[in-house]
C-alpha cells in the first residue's frame, strides 16, 4: 500500500498558494500519495459548482514541485443521477487535471454525494440515470485516465453492479480503467447491517482502485484512526492478501492539530499491522 493524505483534511490549514507547504508537510509526516479533492485546492483551483475549474499551470507547478509525491484528483459530481454531460467543460477539465497530477498513471475518483432513494439490492434498484457513468467513463478512457467511484449511501456490493454494467459496455481493453473506492468506515456508519470489510474481502483486485482510512465510535467521527468501529487490522489484513498496492487514503477530519492527528493515525495503523 502507499500511504496517502487528501487535501479536504486541511482546510484549516489551506490559505491561498500554501498547497505545496502542506504536501511537503504530509510527506514529512509519512504520505507518499496525496489526493486532490476537488474546492480544497487553493490557488490550484477556481470558481464553484458547475463554474468550477483547475487553474492547470499551478497543478503543474505543484507536480514539478513534489517529484516524489504520487497524486490523484477527486471531484464530487451527481454523475449517479445522470446530471453530468461527458462532453461539458467541467468534466473535460477534470479529465486533463487528472492527468496532469497524474502523471503515467492518472486517476479520476468520482465520489456522488447525494443521497440515493433506497440501498440497491438487486440490478433492477438501479436507478436507469446512475448508468450514464459508462459516457463518462468512455471520455475518461480515451484519454488514459482511471476512474474510481463511490457513494457514502451505498454498500461496496451495490456499487460493484453498477460498475460492473458499465464494464460490460466496454472494450476488453477498457474495463481495467473503471473500479471503486471503497471507504468501509462510511459503509459501517451508514449500512450497519451489512459487513464492510467483507464486501472488500470478495471484491476482485482489479476493481480496488483506491481506499480509505477513517474511524469513528458509535458512529461518531474520531479526529485520527485509531480503535473504533472499523478493524483496521482486518482491513489491512485483507488488503495484503488481495496484494493491493494502490493509494491507502487517511481521509481524517479537518483540525487545527491534523498533521499531528495523521502521524498518529500512520503510526497506529504501522503498529496494529506491523507494516513497515
Amino acid at each position: 500500500m502507499i500511504i496517502g493524505a487528501i487535501t479536504n483534511s486541511w482546510a484549516v490549514q489551506l490559505d491561498g498558494d500554501n498547497l505545496p507547504n502542506l504536501v511537503h508537510e504530509a510527506k514529512i509526516r509519512g504520505a507518499k500519495h496525496v489526493e486532490l479533492r476537488q474546492t480544497f485546492l487553493g490557488n490550484c483551483e477556481s470558481g464553484f459548482g458547475d463554474e468550477w475549474r483547475p487553474v492547470m499551470a499551478n497543478l503543474k507547478s505543484l507536480v514539478e514541485l513534489c517529484p516524489d509525491i504520487s497524486f490523484n484528483l477527486a471531484m464530487a459530481l451527481p454523475f449517479l443521477s445522470g446530471k453530468v454531460n461527458p462532453g461539458d467543460g467541467l468534466f473535460r477539465q477534470s479529465i486533463e487535471a487528472a492527468k496532469v497530477v497524474g502523471r503515467n498513471t492518472p486517476h479520476l475518483r468520482l465520489v456522488d454525494p447525494t443521497p440515493q432513494k433506497k440501498d440497491w439490492e438487486n440490478h433492477s434498484d438501479i436507478p436507469e440515470e446512475a448508468f450514464s457513468l459508462v459516457g463518462l467513463v468512455e471520455k475518461a478512457v480515451a484519454r488514459g485516465v482511471t476512474v474510481s467511484v463511490e457513494n457514502s449511501g451505498q454498500s461496496v456490493g451495490a456499487l460493484t453492479m453498477l460498475v460492473n454494467n458499465c464494464r460490460e459496455q466496454l472494450s476488453e481493453g477498457e474495463r481495467g480503467f473503471v473500479g471503486l473506492c471503497v471507504d468501509p468506515a462510511n459503509q459501517i456508519r451508514n449500512q450497519p447491517m451489512t459487513d464492510a470489510l467483507a464486501d472488500l474481502d470478495s471484491l476482485p483486485i482489479d476493481m480496488l482502485k483506491i481506499v480509505h482510512f477513517k474511524q469513528s465510535r458509535e458512529g461518531r467521527p474520531i479526529p485520527t484512526v485509531a480503535d473504533g468501529d472499523l478493524d483496521c487490522s482486518r482491513m489491512v489484513s485483507i488488503l495484503e492478501s488481495k496484494g493491493y498496492d494502490g493509494p491507502a487514503i487517511f481521509e481524517i477530519p479537518p483540525h487545527e492539530d491534523v498533521f499531528n492527528n495523521l502521524s498518529a493515525s500512520i503510526s497506529y495503523v504501522k503498529v496494529i499491522t506491523g507494516i513497515g
